[in-house]
């Protein structure tokens, strides 16, 4: 499942772009105060060239676009934008262009800590207004700024609007590029949680004030395995008609997926943005249009639904066809026309009367990917000839290799003819074809695998006839956990060549329809995934389109062997869920570490972790209850009394309410978590051991010493190390105890292995020094101790390395930024990091002897079963509650060595 995530997708169809002239990053020069309060961060203008010199006065009179890069962004990647835009400009002499402003960040990892997101958005503000001023006093001055985010930087730019100070009218377009507006990708702390819910809610609860603002999130498909698609949908909310989602993949002129970095690169995508931001241009303020509805149908006509036409605000319906074409008639059902050299135009008609009672459907296919009209309506019953006409070519959609329409006969009752313009193609060649058919015919339905058909299902239709196109829908498809391959395998009569096949796999309730241009004859291969599942009140139906050659055959499967079956759904698992592996990790840990507590109870020996981890991880102790609990929580009793005793939800119920969650995923994660903590308990103990024997043998202890609990030294530590956490960064303290650990158990090792060979070859001086019975007594008495205090202190480092890898952004946030502020604040992890000190400063100086006679072994022994429960019950989607959990249990381990 991983390698399918990171390495098994579609090729990289994208572009690069280019710049013609060396770009340039103009600095401007913020108000002292905002200098002085947001250190860190900057505001540049982009240019190239003279357009460069130029605009080094700050004399702008173009349209403001702020560029939002995301997490460990650079304010340089605005260039694609920006290079692009100004060549556009030229094309047009200037009488329209674009300004691209970019905000620098620092390259900080905001998509990993929070606590700067508030910052940012404040910044963002500031530079909004220093926009502006930049215009102020020219003839077409700027009242409002659009604003283009990648990543977390779309999720700032909707941060704005929850601000008190910010005024809405200030954006009127915001453009998101593979930003995760629905949760934070790995909610590693409460700041990032916080700032999400903060911005979604105003969203919803304020929906009626965002009709102003016209917003456009585009997701990057599956080769984005950093942001899944899912989770760049912006919420559905029936009052707000203003914001459009769509994955790159279903973008006309576009059709590529992008990772995460592509997508502000990919040139066919920063083609179909900078044609959409000039056809939202109002000629008469020379600045982006003020109507809403204009901007959706800008956006709707580059982002998904492309006729192959210039934009027009208002198309006339009606339309004059010149009569110096030749007019042909054609009354057969099916028609192809082959253009090559025409030095003559022509008209073909059809007439509707004599198909309508046999056909419901016309179908009409065009080649010549110009944008000028080439299919019409006429209304003329009795004449062969149609000088005015409605014009169809607005109903047509473009693909990559044709552009197609389909009317469905009864709802054109007026018309008595279908015309086609064939233009004169002096040196092109392209083919055109009609095709009248009932809707049924070409119809025809493909069962497809579910989670419990065990790979054993297989299904197969075959497409006998000849037609243009087929319609192939895909039953009972609508889950995100269902994942199959389709073959489709194509038979021709002759080997003549022939236009490539069109599969559109299309997702009617969202715009990630994913489209695939095969040669004919072939055997193509399509993976079918969603990124979105069905909505409840939605009863649409997924379909495969084939727009096919009208020779050929096609053959369509969706057989699945059994090994199959088994790894593609974990794709989706891995691609859905992989954020929440370190806590079903940490949970089996947990577990492991009560199960070592509970043997050293009842038998005095600290059993191996591996086999520990065998016999206590098992997930029917702790999947029912949580099934149990969301069962419940559908009952208005069982949550009004949940609520009543301030519990936070349940997360298996909120991704359940997300269509994110699915049968026999938690168990499955569960297996994974189990795999993952055997694997590096064997790494830890495997390194502890090679790096004690290389200890060993540069310094060779005599004797065992035994630690004291307490020392004035050791409290000397624990105060320094809780100053280091208040005064810089809990994560740092972290990691300096955790190397302080990591030694000490290494220390441990190696006395171990040294005292292990001192009892095994005894020198005689030393065996004549004690008593015969009582010294290979004491000895092995000794060295079990310390075996056993080894195992226990390898477990607890192996619980102490996730929680030093969950707070680990936060220090490197923090050491990036340490030239602006020694001390991180907000600091997610201080406090916790104070009492996780004092902890292990105590836990690394203990033995199993002193927990063996404790009256609490038995509490700390039962813990870690409940507190793993209410790990997976309240840390999938909070990371960050997973440290107060282990932290609990070290908790009343300590407790033991005192009590």
């Amino acid at each position: 499942g991983v390698r399918d995530v990171l390495f098994l997708y579609e090729e990289n169809r994208c572009s690069m772009t280019y710049m013609y002239e060396y770009p340039e990053y103009l600095k401007i020069k913020l108000p002292k105060k905002t200098a002085r309060r947001y250190p860190a961060y900057e505001l540049y203008l982009y240019g190239e060239g003279n357009y460069a010199e130029e605009n080094k006065n700050l004399l702008l009179t173009g349209i403001p676009v702020l560029f939002l890069p995301g997490n460990a962004g650079s304010y340089k990647q605005v260039r694609s934008l920006g290079s692009i835009a100004l060549r556009k400009a030229e094309d047009v002499d200037f009488k329209y262009h674009f300004n691209f402003f970019s905000v620098n960040f620092n390259e900080e990892l905001v998509a990993l800590y929070g606590g700067s997101l508030q910052r940012q958005t404040k910044f963002v503000h500031e530079c909004i207004k220093v926009i502006l001023k930049l215009y102020r006093g020219g003839e077409f001055a700027p009242t409002s700024v659009a604003i283009v985010g990648h990543s977390m930087g779309g999720l700032v730019a909707r941060a704005l609007l929850t601000l008190k100070s910010f005024k809405p009218d200030l954006i009127n377009l915001l453009i998101t590029q593979a930003t995760p507006h629905v949760a934070p990708v790995m909610p590693l702390d409460r700041y990032l949680t916080d700032f999400y819910t903060a911005v979604n809610n105003h969203w919803m609860l304020k929906a009626q004030d965002l009709r102003n603002l016209t917003t456009l999130s585009v997701a990057g498909g599956f080769r984005d395995y950093q942001v899944r698609s899912g989770l760049a949908f912006l919420p559905r909310l029936s009052q707000h008609d203003s914001a459009l989602s769509v994955v790159s993949s279903a973008v006309p002129r576009a059709w590529a997926s992008t990772d995460h970095l592509s997508i502000v690169w990919c040139k066919e995508l920063i083609l179909a943005t900078i044609r959409a931001l000039f056809d939202l241009i109002d000629e008469n303020t020379r600045q982006i249009t003020e109507d809403p509805k204009k901007r959706m149908s800008v956006l709707n006509h580059h982002f998904i639904r492309h006729p192959a036409k210039r934009f027009e605000e208002n198309p006339e319906v009606f339309t004059e066809l010149p009569g110096i074409f030749m007019w042909i008639t054609v009354k057969a059902s099916k028609w192809t026309y082959s253009v090559y050299n025409d030095s003559d135009g022509k008209y073909f008609t059809f007439p509707l009367a004599s198909h309508r009672k046999s056909y419901s459907h016309v179908y009409c296919e065009n080649s010549m990917l110009d944008t000028s009209s080439w299919i019409y309506g006429c209304m003329n019953s009795n004449s062969s000839m149609c000088l005015e006409a409605t014009d169809l070519s607005w109903r047509a959609e473009l693909l990559p290799t044709t552009k197609v329409v389909m009317l469905k006969l009864r709802d054109y009752p007026s018309l008595s003819h279908i015309v086609i313009q064939v233009p004169a193609a002096v040196g092109n060649k392209y083919t055109l074809g009609c095709e009248f058919f009932k809707e049924d015919s070409r119809t025809v339905q493909l069962p497809v695998t579910h989670l419990f058909s065990f790979g054993l299902s297989s299904s197969k239709i075959l497409l006998n006839s000849t037609g243009l196109l087929y319609n192939v829908q895909l039953q009972h498809f609508n889950q995100i956990y269902q994942a199959f391959k389709i073959y489709i395998e194509s038979h021709c009569q002759s080997l003549k060549e022939r236009k490539p096949s069109v599969y559109r796999l299309h997702i009617p309730w969202s715009h990630e329809d994913s489209i695939i241009v095969a040669k004919v004859p072939s055997l193509t291969e399509i993976s079918a995934k969603l990124h979105i599942a069905q909505p409840q009140n939605d009863s649409r139906v997924p379909e495969l389109n084939i727009y096919s050659s009208s020779d050929c055959r096609y053959e369509v499967s969706n057989t699945v062997l059994f090994c199959s079956y088994l790894y593609i759904p974990v794709f989706q698992i891995v691609r859905f869920h992989a954020g929440a592996f370190p806590v079903y990790i940490v949970s089996n840990i947990l577990l492991t570490y009560g199960g070592q507590l509970s043997t050293l109870r009842s038998t005095g020996q600290c059993s191996d972790f591996s086999l520990e981890l065998v016999r206590t991880a098992k997930p029917y102790k702790i999947e029912p209850l949580i099934s149990v609990v969301v069962f419940l929580q559908g009952f208005n009793w069982f949550r009004e009394l949940w609520e009543s005793l301030s519990l936070p939800e349940v997360d298996a119920a909120v991704l359940s309410s997300q269509d994110a969650w699915f049968p026999l995923v938690s168990l499955i994660l569960f297996l994974f978590g189990t795999g993952i903590a055997y694997w590096s308990g064997v790494f830890f103990s495997t390194s502890l051991r090679l790096f004690s024997s290389l200890w060993l043998t540069l310094i060779r202890p005599t004797v065992l010493q035994k630690d004291k609990l307490n020392t004035p030294r050791r409290l000397c530590g624990v105060l320094s190390l809780a100053l280091v956490s208040w005064t810089t960064c809990g994560a740092f303290a972290l990691f300096l105890i955790y190397l302080q650990y990591l030694f000490k158990d290494s220390d441990h090792s190696k006395e171990t292995s040294q005292n292990c060979s001192i009892h095994t070859v005894k020198p005689q001086s030393s065996m004549d020094s004690v008593p015969e019975a009582s010294q290979p007594l004491a000895n092995s008495t000794t060295i079990a101790e310390a075996v056993n205090s080894l195992k226990m202190h390898v477990t607890i480092l192996n619980l102490f390395t996730w929680i030093v890898l969950l707070n680990l952004p936060s220090l490197i946030y923090w050491l990036k930024n340490l030239r602006y502020n020694v001390r991180l604040d907000p600091d997610p992890c201080r406090s916790t990091a104070i009492i996780i000190v004092c902890i292990l400063e105590i836990l690394m100086n203990s033995s199993t002897s002193e927990v063996k006679s404790s009256k609490l072994l038995k509490i700390a022994a039962k813990v870690p079963l409940p507190l793993s429960v209410a790990m997976l019950a309240f840390g999938r989607m909070h990371l960050y509650r997973v440290p107060h959990f282990v932290t609990f249990s070290l908790l009343l381990h300590v407790l033991c060595c005192v009590v």
